[in-house]
């Protein structure tokens, strides 16, 4: 039998003093968006990501209890990550851009250890163990949904979540639990209205708009996150040149969001704050870097950041493409020297950034 808890005030405070920037309940009945999550693997728009068509995976984002069979409730947490340091350098096609999640400390680490200390605070208010399971991007969790749920926020059009007061460059958390707490009101209503900012703005037309249930659709095999972060492979020869100088990860579609543009402010976590190796590094340098790194060297250097997660062949694979879309002559020693690389997939894409100098020196 479940024990109805009321604590909503001290569970609020206790929030906000580990650095979450908001929150919600949510109730754990079976998701709603099953049938268009199905319909989207069937398409294939998930691309090289299998761990989302896994039977087992699909089963349990269809039902939390398959995670954890006491769940009665699960309490949803958000973390700003914005910084509005100016850094992106776009137009300065010398210098490599990272995805604003990935320039600080990796958030599953920062989160998961912020929602241990949350459990164990709730297992002293309950005066029991609260048998409790946290995910922050880590498992078969829709929480997206979940947020929606517990009234943080709507899915915009880029497929993000947006809270009407914060923006959408936020992390989320989630803490599964078998505690007996009255869910929020779940956030219902679209404000992206007519506008079509994040649609036009995606180089590569990952974002189809919404279908005709108003979900947000999007193509995985297009975006820019995808391709230089969970694709293991080549990238598309069509694609390369719309990634420009982003070697892991893409802010466009958020960048160009109003409600960015209108309340995302900078984040207060010091681990989420910009390393200064990632405020828009040479180029040059970091090819060169990579290059004389091995795996072991590369996981060494990026151990506590989300970029270990491309791997070094993934990011110097990124960071010739890069080169090549820059054009310059600049870059012929160390591509040539990818051109030696242990990876064929770093040396096919050391060959394709050659050729495109090649080709912008004979214009």
């Amino acid at each position: 039998m479940s024990e109805k808890v009321d604590f909503r005030q001290s569970l609020e405070k206790k929030i906000q003093t580990l650095g979450f920037d908001f929150h919600g309940i949510a109730s754990v009945e079976p998701s709603s968006h099953m049938d268009f999550y199905l319909d989207w693997l069937d398409d294939g728009s998930h691309g090289e990501m299998q761990y989302l068509a896994r039977k087992d995976s699909v089963s349990r984002r269809s039902d939390l209890t398959e995670t954890l069979p006491s769940a009665q409730t699960a309490l949803v947490v958000a973390q700003n990550y914005f910084q509005d340091d100016s850094i992106d350098h776009l137009d300065d096609q010398s210098r490599a851009i990272f995805a604003r999640y990935a320039r600080g400390e990796d958030y599953h680490d920062v989160m998961g250890e912020k929602l241990k200390v949350l459990h164990r605070w709730l297992n002293d208010q309950v005066g029991k163990e609260v048998d409790a399971r946290s995910y922050v991007d880590t498992g078969p969790i829709l929480e997206r949904e979940l947020a929606q749920r517990a009234g943080i926020g709507w899915f915009g059009k880029n497929t993000m979540l947006i809270n009407p007061r914060k923006g959408s460059f936020f992390f989320l958390g989630v803490l599964l639990m078998d505690l007996d707490i009255s869910p929020d009101q779940s956030f219902s209503k679209d404000h992206c209205g007519s506008c079509r900012d994040c649609l036009d703005s995606c180089p590569t037309g990952a974002l189809l708009g919404r279908d005709s249930n108003g979900a947000p659709v999007m193509d995985a095999r297009k975006c820019i996150s995808y391709l230089t972060i969970e694709h293991k492979g080549s990238i598309p020869f069509e694609l390369r040149p719309k990634i420009g100088n982003r070697v892991y990860g893409c802010d466009i579609c958020q960048d160009v969001c109003p409600w960015n543009k209108r309340f995302a402010t900078s984040t207060s976590e010091p681990a989420f704050k910009t390393g200064e190796e990632l405020d828009g590094p040479d180029l040059l340098d970091l090819g060169e870097e990579l290059v004389k790194m091995d795996e072991v060297g590369f996981q060494a250097r990026y151990r506590k950041s989300p970029i270990n997660r491309a791997k070094r062949k993934g990011l110097l694979r990124n960071v010739c493409v890069a080169m090549g879309n820059w054009g310059s002559s600049e870059c012929i020693p160390v591509l040539r020297r990818a051109l030696d690389d242990p990876e064929s997939l770093v040396r096919e894409h050391a060959a394709w950034a050659l050729e495109q100098i090649n080709i912008k020196a004979s214009d």
